[in-house]
């Protein structure tokens, strides 16, 4: 779940409405300065689908220590710190479970998926708030999924339908760029964050090189990007979402039960250069 702040409480957004949206702007990207990705139709895939484990979890969302909704908010972008408000085992399983959801139907793109979950766990997470009894299950998981890439890569060799280029290490951390880029853009777009932020990775270009984009907000879910990835000049696209009342709730079956109440909202967000 990825909370914004509503006027009254919370607008509550689904993890594979934030993928779908992420793999929305994946199917824009590319102009005479970014290199689209290919095999163009997998990797978007890997992108708008990269959450979608999440799917039954979301269905009713819990509440932190403080009273607010367990999701991605404003307050965590550029940091991965929430591992104490959560059950590790369960988190883990979510996401072994969102890679093997797209395994069996696109190998390829659930390798870019399980890159995206080791970097989260690795480079990202703040192994602080974690209880120093659970760290070797996470180390265990990174292991497995690191495992499983290269299971994958094998499975996508086999089926004889990607050139070498395509499965060589350094196109597919290309293509787990790109995942980072559009999941980021479509994170700070679903919290509506108002502060400085790029798409965190250099993007390959045209001409061989990489450039890394800048992101400013210019207003509500109105974002500018620098220098412009796309291949229209401005774009919008609708968000669902549902808006719950109260900033805390003393219990979880309150959020749930207002969450569950909710009618669906849409959302816009804007995206121009």
């Amino acid at each position: 779940m990825l909370r914004q702040r509503s006027s009254d409480g919370w607008h509550l957004i689904r993890h594979p409405d934030h993928a779908k949206l992420a793999g929305e702007f994946a199917k824009h990207w590319g102009n005479d300065l970014f290199r689209p990705p290919e095999p163009r139709d997998d990797v978007i895939h890997g992108i708008a689908s990269h959450d979608d484990g999440w799917a039954e979890r979301d269905q009713k969302p819990l509440v932190t220590r403080a009273g607010k909704p367990s999701a991605f908010g404003a307050d965590l972008v550029g940091r991965y710190t929430a591992f104490e408000e959560i059950d590790l085992q369960d988190y883990l399983g979510v996401r072994g479970n969102a890679l093997e959801v797209v395994a069996h139907r696109n190998p390829y793109a659930a390798i870019l998926i399980s890159m995206h979950t080791c970097n989260l766990l690795t480079e990202h997470a703040d192994r602080t708030t974690i209880r120093p009894t659970e760290l070797p299950l996470l180390d265990a998981f990174v292991a497995q999924q690191t495992d499983r890439q290269w299971e994958l890569r094998a499975v996508c060799g086999d089926s004889g339908k990607y050139t070498d280029i395509a499965l060589s290490a350094e196109m597919l951390r290309q293509h787990f760029c790109l995942l980072q880029a559009c999941d980021n853009l479509s994170l700070l777009s679903c919290v509506d964050f108002d502060g400085p932020a790029s798409l965190l990775h250099a993007l390959p270009t045209q001409d061989g090189g990489f450039r890394t984009v800048a992101v400013k907000r210019v207003g509500p879910r109105r974002f500018s990007l620098d220098p412009y990835p796309f291949d229209q000049a401005s774009m919008s696209f609708p968000i669902p979402a549902r808006r719950v009342h109260g900033e805390t709730f003393a219990q979880v079956t309150e959020l749930q039960a207002r969450y569950a109440a909710a009618p669906e909202e849409t959302l816009i967000v804007e995206i121009v250069g």
